[in-house]
């Protein structure tokens, strides 16, 4: 472009946006081998991370979508069961907050745990009878019982919990991570994600989109979904009649295109699209080994369980994780539908239970005996807990359930950097409210940001005039649990 033509057509936007693509540019370096192929490098334009030595390299989080119900599987509270059927005093309750099914029910009476509870390991952790193989591991665990929330309803508080805002729009963790840290994975996405449903099911969740979005960040740090059948990712394998050679070739010209409409334009979405097509290209091959389980011992594959080999069932997503994660997957994102037990407790708690306790705890025996549990830091909650009261009538003993609950619930977690075998937070003696040593999702968020490396109050990208980070004007680390 000569001079003259910069005086005719370069206005201030395309000022702006002509200095990003020689930014881009530099980006873009950073994305090709010498073979022109995909590497997945933090951003140039990205604050330079980590601030300081981090405990962990990667998150698989663990979420139980549609909410646990803490007081029958961790937060033992004799006091359901010796008041059974009593009304919950009004000063316990203290005008709370709850959703459309019970914010109008006058009688709600104490409904006492269904499961037995028992102490396991050193730390003397209580799970329930309900989850024997997570008791296994109790003494790798580091249960918070005193997590707290501000959402009645699903959408807003898996919203909040996995970007920090209560609407969609914000970028998500996984986003905010991929963006700061990038990938160890030069053949495979920074943050993937991987969904799935109980057996029966009976009940379950949306998994909205926004979940894993990347919000204001470029589209690239979204998170990949990885499909519970057929091709993991849509498109990966060729169409018929057209080879890898040719499809290269497709790429190589593709790319010469937008990296000079890139050039022109600046557009940030343009690079986001020239990395995306060369990864896709490199995934064909990467995915086909990642998801060829032929050469998993006996022993291993039993230890997930007997659901491992059905694609898209919760257990083998926890092995695809275990999978990911050796192979510099930066943020694994599952997420198991099922657990809002407004009327079926009784008889769907244990079915769900049974999907997710042998995958969960074999998860973290496979991470630590391959010694990745050391610096892969593994979560597992939901976005609420669930009432200590019925919903409902007591004495129909057939659809007993509880509602939604954010004032206290439990999550546990394990591996990089947190304390193993620890219990941190009370509720109280209903377990309705926090009663020592609260965690607020913004704390959990601030907290994992610290264990890979990054001040969560430091870290933030600039939208609409301001400076947005995951916390908001948040959170603590919730300093007692790091090891």
């Amino acid at each position: 472009m000569t001079h003259a033509d910069l005086s005719m057509n370069l206005t201030r936007r395309a000022l702006f946006g002509q200095g990003a693509a020689g930014l881009g540019g530099l980006a873009l370096g950073s994305l090709f081998t010498k073979q022109g192929l995909a590497i997945q490098a933090p951003d140039p334009l990205a604050p330079l991370l980590p601030h300081f030595a981090p405990k962990a390299k990667r998150v698989i989080y663990l979420l139980q979508n549609g909410a646990p119900s803490h007081v029958d599987l961790f937060d033992h509270k004799p006091m359901l069961k010796k008041m059974h059927g009593t009304q919950i005093p009004d000063s316990v309750v203290g005008g709370k907050r709850f959703s459309t099914m019970t914010g109008t029910q006058t009688a709600r009476p104490v409904l006492g745990e269904i499961t037995e509870f028992s102490r396991h390991g050193k730390s003397g952790a209580t799970v329930s009878s309900f989850l024997p193989r997570t008791a296994e591991i109790a003494d790798d665990l580091c249960f918070i019982k005193s997590m707290h929330t501000t959402q009645v309803n699903h959408a807003p508080a898996i919203t909040f919990l996995m970007t920090g805002g209560e609407q969609a729009g914000r970028p998500a963790l996984g986003a905010w991570l991929s963006y700061g840290l990038g990938s160890e994975s030069e053949d495979l996405p920074a943050f993937v994600v991987m969904t799935s449903r109980d057996k029966e099911a009976s009940c379950g969740q949306i998994f909205y989109d926004f979940y894993w979005g990347s919000g204001f960040l470029p589209s690239k740090y979204q998170g990949v979904k990885f499909r519970g059948s057929g091709d993991p990712v849509l498109y990966i394998s060729n169409p018929e009649g057209m080879s890898r050679e040719v499809r290269r070739t497709m790429l190589d010209g593709l790319g010469e295109l937008n990296a000079i409409k890139l050039r022109d334009q600046g557009d940030p979405e343009i690079a986001t699209r020239i990395a995306q097509y060369e990864m896709a290209y490199r995934m064909q091959s990467s995915v086909p080994d990642l998801t060829d389980l032929s050469k998993e011992p006996k022993h291993i594959l039993d230890m997930y369980g007997p659901d491992v080999l059905r694609q898209g069932s919760y257990a083998y997503n926890c092995l695809m994780a275990r999978r990911l994660a050796e192979r510099g997957v930066r943020f694994v994102q599952l997420m198991h539908a099922g657990w809002d037990q407004h009327r079926n407790l009784n008889t769907q708690l244990k079915i769900q239970c049974q999907d997710v306790d042998a995958p969960s705890a074999a998860l973290i025996k496979d991470l630590k005996q391959r010694g990745l549990l050391d610096d892969t830091l593994v979560v597992w909650g939901g976005e609420f807990g669930r009432t200590p009261f019925l919903q409902g009538d007591i004495t129909n003993t057939k659809q007993w359930g509880r509602d939604h609950h954010p004032y206290a619930f439990t999550v546990w977690m394990a591996g990089g950097g947190v304390k193993p075998g620890t219990t941190y937070g009370e509720s109280d003696e209903f377990g309705f409210n926090v009663a020592k040593d609260g965690v607020h999702i913004h704390d959990l968020q601030a907290t994992i940001m610290h264990l890979m490396g990054i001040d969560h109050e430091r870290f933030t990208f600039r939208f609409q005039g301001r400076q947005f980070r995951l916390t908001d004007v948040h959170g603590e680390v919730v300093k007692p649990i790091l090891a």
